[in-house]
């Protein structure tokens, strides 16, 4: 069989087109020992949390010991766009509304602190609801939900170590504690 020029083209674009679309479909699907957005979610449930489904992530209330003292942590899990890796967020204070009230000296502590963190651990600035974060990656790869608590808990613990240079209300004299929504400090002695 003879094929035309136009005919080869074709062929070529056919044979092009149908394994990129064979790798679309399989890049969609968990590959074996990767969490799927379901199953993250499903694995937070097993832990007791109460995880709602944001589009694709995952918010849910974390409850961190530290020093006698329990933080109730607002934390966000999400998978990475190609599922190769899950984000695990903690929410941490709102700027203030005017940028002339955050101190550089505050911002410089912050990247200062990224260094000292470890273990894939960084503050980051989220824009559009003008909150700093504490996240962490890790490679989405036979994750236990022993081994995922054990995250949660490291970066808990991380929030409450390196408080004093990511809580604004340290940035203004004459506070002392932070009003944020996201992280909430009590005494475990007084319940």
């Amino acid at each position: 069989m003879e094929l035309s020029r136009r005919g080869f083209f074709t062929a070529g674009a056919a044979s092009v087109a149908v394994p990129t679309i064979a790798a679309a479909q399989d890049a969609s699907a968990p590959k074996a020992g990767e969490l799927s957005t379901a199953t993250l979610g499903a694995m937070l449930q097993a832990m007791g949390l109460k995880p709602k489904k944001v589009e694709q992530r995952y918010d849910f209330a974390f409850r961190s010991v530290h020093d006698k003292a329990e933080w109730d942590l607002s934390m966000t899990a999400v998978l990475s766009s190609d599922s190769q890796s899950i984000w695990i967020m903690a929410w941490l204070d709102e700027l203030p509304k005017s940028a002339t009230d955050v101190p550089r000296t505050a911002l410089l502590r912050l990247l200062a602190a990224n260094d000292r963190l470890g273990n894939g651990k960084f503050f980051a600035y989220v824009a559009s609801n003008r909150r700093f974060v504490m996240q962490r990656v890790v490679p989405n790869n036979d994750i236990s939900t022993r081994q995922f608590a054990g995250l949660l808990k490291d970066l808990g613990s991380s929030v409450v170590d390196f408080h004093p240079e990511w809580s604004t209300a340290n940035w203004s004299p004459g506070t002392s504690t932070s009003n944020s929504d996201a992280v909430r400090q009590t005494s475990a002695e007084s319940r």
